[in-house]
């Protein structure tokens, strides 16, 4: 007579064989939570059948299932869009206009060309034409015999003007250098920061996953033994 014993579920009131009666004190949390979501009346001390907790068990697996899946979409989403907006520091350098002044320019230009080869080998040509034309040309009897006193003012003259604008040059090479040190500190830094982040964020999913693994591993070790006991019976 005790195999012929049942009782009614508390969610839909069909009646059950008391030996596949679960109460609810004695389901996981996660479940009961589903069941509750469902019908809020449900309380530990009510019951329901083994076949209605394996649809509950099955619902919370395919949960789990899809909110993994949509995360894995949401995170695509993420990558497109900001590979689309493209918002790295390194575009925004790249991006940014070097401003010079007249004076610059100039300057830019003479360092450029006092340090070229076509300088060195025109002010080759200039002084041997110049000592050339004194000295077998004219004789030393020209506008500028030896010891060429012309033309050693003019070389002191070029070197002293040149200097200064070589160094202006060379000062504003450094500015540029500094400004792109800085520029690369930026870039290492926020490197540094995303990769804390991501490291962060996979201990996160790292636990959460553990955790939820755990859970279905319960539910489908309860849902082998359910299956066992009924084999037995």
């Amino acid at each position: 007579m005790k195999n012929n014993l049942t009782f009614k579920s508390a969610i839909s009131d069909q009646s059950f064989p008391e030996s596949e009666k679960i109460c609810g004190n004695s389901i996981h949390d996660p479940i009961l939570g589903l069941i509750i979501k469902d019908f809020p009346s449900f309380c530990d001390e009510d019951c329901i059948g083994v076949q209605e907790l394996n649809v509950y068990r099955q619902k919370y697996v395919s949960n789990y299932l899809s909110a993994e899946i949509g995360a894995l979409s949401d995170l695509e989403q993420n990558v497109v869009s900001s590979l689309k907006e493209d918002k790295s520091i390194v575009s925004i350098v790249e991006d940014e206009e070097e401003v010079r002044n007249f004076g610059q320019k100039i300057a830019d230009k003479v360092a450029d060309f006092g340090g070229s080869w076509t300088f060195i080998i025109s002010f080759v040509v200039f002084i041997v034409i110049w000592i050339g034309s004194n000295v077998y040309i004219l004789t030393n009897k020209g506008f500028d015999p030896y010891p060429f006193i012309l033309l050693n003012l003019i070389l002191s003259c070029v070197a002293a003007l040149q200097a200064p604008v070589i160094m202006m040059s060379q000062n504003r090479q450094e500015e540029k250098d500094r400004s792109r040190a800085k520029k690369d500190y930026m870039i290492n830094l926020k490197s540094e920061l995303e990769i804390r982040m991501i490291h962060d964020k996979i201990d996160h999913l790292i636990m959460h996953q553990q955790q939820e693994l755990i859970e279905i591993q319960k539910v489908q070790i309860e849902m082998m033994n359910d299956i066992l006991d009924q084999i037995k019976k």
